[in-house]
């Protein structure tokens, strides 16, 4: 692991308040809140934008522009349907498994900000009987139960259709290393780009550092749009948490992926095939500096990068990523070490950024 003095501390700290917040799509508040809490006092200048996603800059008169980006949002649910009986119908923020929400814990948000208990409800083998259904549960077969007898009490209660919804998923220190919790994906990758800032704040950077906190990514990278808008950049590098392949039940053709294997480098997913000197000019920064690192399997999944490379005129666009068990999920397993790492090859891959710019425009080998 290579953290530096503190850095450990910190990035616990900040993993742990961030991955407790609440953060659905379109509901960052208290996730940008606490983002904004620690990052204004490093960075030269924040801003948040009319969408909700926060840009801390450094060096903000700088003629060239490196954009780093992380989502602060997460997969969740919303309600869609309110019955006679107090029972709560709901529908999927983002893409999951509604079989993983069968009889967790729940927190549903209220339209004043209150936060109510509820538990999505199953049906006992006992009622069921000997002849279970196999299917896969379908969303409009979920329900969550709040404990209220009535529509009333549960609109009493502050929560109407188009209230959002997650499952419970408390943050663990399992041993020194290892950690679990709830939207590690990518709320890892926020805490990687804030501790990023922190060790840049005394560097002299001779051109500008955007690093964006995004909103909506799991809705389909709708703040990514307006942050690339917003600074045009020149080179961008989005931070992810993505799927380890290292699990029982997962075959070598979903590639090769493990917890406390090393940042994850994209090569091509569902949104962008990565411009190919730019790949090589993060292998060769990972190789020069020691630090390992992991080829993500291509075609899987999707990010920022996908709207931002097509943003203006084109952007050169890179996907680096720690390695999380069981993303999208109520909870989700990562190591320090992959976080520790991820941070080093950022840092080395900005110190490079205008070079590799020259290089990926004049289209000169790495």
């Amino acid at each position: 692991m290579s953290f530096r003095e503190g850095e450990r501390d910190e990035a616990l700290s900040i993993l742990q308040e961030l991955s407790s917040a609440f953060g659905v799509s379109g509901f960052e508040e208290d996730v940008r809140g606490a983002i904004v809490r620690r990052v204004e006092p490093i960075v030269d200048e924040l801003i948040t934008d009319p969408l909700g996603n926060v840009h801390g800059v450094m060096n903000p008169q700088g003629d060239f522009t490196v954009l780093l980006v992380a989502h602060m949002d997460e997969i969740g649910f919303m309600v869609t349907s309110i019955d006679e009986k107090g029972f709560l119908g709901v529908g999927p923020i983002g893409s999951w498994d509604p079989a993983l929400a069968l009889g967790k814990s729940v927190i549903i948000r209220g339209w004043d900000g209150n936060l109510e208990l509820g538990l999505v409800g199953t049906i006992p083998p006992h009622i069921k009987g000997q002849e279970k259904d196999s299917r896969a549960p379908q969303w409009k077969e979920v329900f969550v139960d709040i404990g209220a007898s009535s529509r009333k009490e549960v609109e009493g209660r502050r929560i109407r259709v188009g209230s959002p919804g997650l499952v419970m998923g408390h943050f663990s220190l399992f041993k020194e290393d290892v950690v679990a919790g709830k939207a590690l994906d990518d709320r890892a990758g926020c805490t990687a780009l804030m501790m990023l800032l922190r060790r840049i704040r005394g560097k002299r950077v001779g051109f500008r550092v955007v690093v964006a906190f995004s909103v909506a990514e799991e809705l389909g990278a709708r703040g990514a749009k307006v942050i690339a808008s917003r600074w045009k950049p020149h080179l961008a590098l989005i931070v992810e948490g993505t799927s380890c392949t290292d699990t029982p039940g997962v075959t070598q053709y979903h590639g090769d992926v493990r917890c406390g294997g090393g940042p994850v480098i994209t090569v091509a997913d569902k949104s962008i095939v990565v411009p190919h000197l730019l790949v090589e000019a993060i292998l060769m920064a990972a190789k020069t500096r020691g630090i390992p690192f992991q080829i993500k399997p291509p075609f899987v999944g999707s990010t920022d990068a996908g709207a931002i490379h097509l943003s203006g005129e084109g952007v050169p666009t890179g996907v680096l990523a720690i390695p999380c068990r069981y993303i999208h999920s109520p909870k989700a397993l990562m190591r320090l070490e992959d976080l520790a790492n991820a941070l080093d090859l950022l840092e080395a891959i900005l110190d490079e950024a205008p070079a590799i710019h020259r290089r990926l425009i004049g289209g000169s080998p790495i």
